[in-house]
């Protein structure tokens, strides 16, 4: 990571429902940042405020997601390859317990994105079953560059501060023989996306660099951007006692699977879709 100078201020926003749009995020951000602060925004309130949702329960899973779920991802991941490969205990233990209901996932999956990504066991093309309602999942937003310019507009619209945004997923990018990649479909250019269950298998002989940022703002060294992404989602981390980074840990918050989870039980938290980073 590249060592600087900063100020971090995180910011609080109650939670951002689907189809809101940013109004709730900006007016949060623009009391806060200055001309030239990098703002670094979650996915997943950006996919939510778009509307960006999916019903997973309509989606009936097949042979196919049944085989992925029961075969691939529970026992020859969770009890053979996983532990392999150096996946987390927390991870084994998630691929060994997994709900009826990721068949319907696996299944979206599947038909959305192909076999590459229906293949990884956990965080299928950054598709986030945290922070969002019962069945509904929130993929990566549709235009990650189109967003994060908007963003930028409108907080300058709505206060005449010039800001750098940027929209990063906590979803990490990797670094092999001087090449940075990432298992997500999108991402910035400087980071080769969309390399799915090889580039799953191949993390274990990678060094993990940071957070991934799918879009910017500002044109500068890819390190740099990385470094910034990664202070910032260790702020989001400290500065929250409910930071679900996976739905797992939404489920031990609310002691409840995740088809349970309501609109009303995820306003009942603080939310911090937004860091602002002031570099000295």
């Amino acid at each position: 990571m590249i060592s600087m100078r900063y100020e971090s201020i995180p910011i609080t926003t109650d939670y951002i429902e689907a189809n809101e749009g940013y109004s709730k995020l900006i007016n949060q951000i623009i009391k806060y940042c200055d001309d030239g602060d990098y703002v670094v925004i979650s996915e997943t309130p950006i996919s939510t405020a778009e509307g960006n949702l999916v019903d997973e329960s309509e989606f009936n899973p097949g042979l196919i997601a049944f085989f992925l779920c029961e075969i691939w991802s529970k026992y020859l991941f969770g009890y053979v390859i996983s532990p392999l490969i150096r996946d987390k205990k927390r991870t084994v233990n998630n691929l060994r317990h997994m709900p009826v209901e990721a068949r319907n996932h696996k299944e979206f999956i599947y038909r959305r994105y192909g076999m590459k990504y229906a293949l990884m066991p956990t965080s299928e093309a950054g598709v986030d079953l945290s922070n969002v309602t019962k069945q509904y999942v929130s993929p990566l937003p549709d235009n990650p560059d189109n967003s994060a310019f908007r963003i930028k507009r409108m907080i300058y619209e709505s206060s005449k501060k010039d800001v750098h945004v940027m929209i990063i997923d906590t979803d990490a990018c990797y670094e092999l023989l001087g090449h940075k990649y990432t298992l997500l479909p999108k991402s910035i250019k400087c980071i080769k996306n969309s390399t799915g269950i090889y580039g799953y298998l191949l993390k274990s002989v990678s060094k993990k660099l940071g957070p991934t940022i799918l879009a910017s703002t500002i044109d500068e060294k890819c390190d740099k951007l990385i470094s910034i992404a990664s202070i910032c989602e260790e702020v989001q981390l400290k500065s929250s006692d409910d930071f679900f980074d996976t739905v797992y840990s939404m489920q031990e918050k609310f002691n409840t699977g995740n088809i349970q989870i309501t609109t009303e039980m995820l306003h009942e938290i603080k939310h911090i879709p937004a860091v602002i980073l002031r570099i000295k």
